[in-house]
């Protein structure tokens, strides 16, 4: 028998563009695979947030997110996340106040603390580099304007966000980390660095992490990529599209549209370009699904991590349909309730 994950499985999607694709067509197919990710049994659907990528049309996350919770009934739909170094908490705390007051109780902020990714798109943006130094900072406002005890901007209130709980994330890597468990708040944290190292701060954010009102106890969501296929030949081919747009961004600065599978396995790589797939995939889950329930399950083991956020797109819709579909087969858990 396929053994199972332990822990609710949710998905983020970036609203990837495929080669040859209008933009506004890969938002568009985002939402019909919101509906689609519902109906297989998902806990949350999460959309991120990019600028000036020609090949992730995902820039607006709460708008995007709108458009989600409106196509969806059920579903728990958020951001992962609003990059709040771009924009000033008073505006994101009015959006998802707005979110939260069209679909009551399925709205999730998860917060970022990246800036833009070149000096054109941080002028355009109006913000430097060292914006995210501000994060907890902005953090910290953007809470005040959710409780109303905001001191930063005296009589300011966030209309209509104040009073509403909506459940806050924080995305981190490292100090992030630290941030989250201050104010009480979820973690979003990805296996960068290997699993162990992702274990040890996870370790870190739960010994330190102090209850807020929002979440009474810690909680951690560990996000990564994975794909699952007939074998693991196949389910390797899935992440290819994807391996080598992030492959070409960090030899030539761009993140281009995702291209079939087929088309990256006819190329003929440099060392160089075979050095970075290699290291592009390495942390990506793939195989059969008792092979990739294997590996989660021992993921979760090894973190303690409550829920699992799956992130996977490939030049293919219908094959990327068909990962997720056998993925949500392996789904045992219900979502827990926070029990300290």
């Amino acid at each position: 028998m396929t053994p199972t994950v332990p822990v609710p499985l949710s998905v983020l999607d970036r609203a990837s563009v495929r080669r040859g694709q209008d933009p506004g067509a890969a938002i568009r197919d985002t939402v019909r695979f919101a509906r689609r990710v519902e109906e297989l049994g998902y806990h949350r659907f999460w959309v991120a947030e990019h600028h000036s990528v020609p090949g992730v049309a995902g820039s607006a996350p709460t708008v995007l997110a709108a458009a989600v919770a409106g196509a969806t009934s059920r579903i728990r739909v958020g951001t992962g996340g609003v990059m709040l170094p771009n924009h000033q908490p008073l505006v994101v705390a009015e959006q998802f106040g707005v979110l939260e007051s069209l679909h009551p109780g399925r709205i999730d902020m998860g917060l970022g603390r990246s800036v833009g990714f070149t000096g054109g798109v941080r002028g355009a943006l109006g913000r430097d580099r060292d914006a995210a130094e501000r994060f907890g900072e902005q953090v910290r406002e953007l809470l005040g304007y959710f409780s109303g005890d905001q001191r930063v901007h005296p009589g300011v209130h966030g209309v209509p966000a104040e009073g509403r709980r909506v459940p806050a994330f924080v995305l981190a890597t490292g100090a992030g980390a630290d941030l989250a468990a201050e104010l009480g708040l979820a973690l979003v944290i990805a296996p960068v660095g290997g699993v162990a190292r992702m274990a040890e701060r996870v370790a870190r954010y739960r010994s330190t992490f102090r209850p807020s009102t929002m979440w009474p106890c810690p909680y951690v969501v560990v996000a990564l990529t994975v794909a699952v296929g007939g074998s693991a030949a196949e389910a390797r081919r899935l992440l290819l599209p994807e391996a080598w747009s992030t492959v070409y961004s960090r030899t030539r600065g761009v993140f281009p549209p995702l291209e079939p599978a087929e088309d990256v396995l006819a190329r003929r790589l440099t060392g160089k370009e075979r050095t970075l797939l290699d290291e592009a995939l390495r942390d990506q889950v793939y195989g059969t699904e008792a092979e990739v329930a294997a590996r989660l399950a021992d993921l979760v083991d090894r973190t303690g991590a409550d829920e699992l956020l799956v992130t996977m797109s490939t030049h293919d819709r219908a094959e990327m349909l068909d990962s997720y579909t056998r993925l949500a087969r392996l789904a045992s858990a219900e979502p827990k309730v926070p029990n300290c």
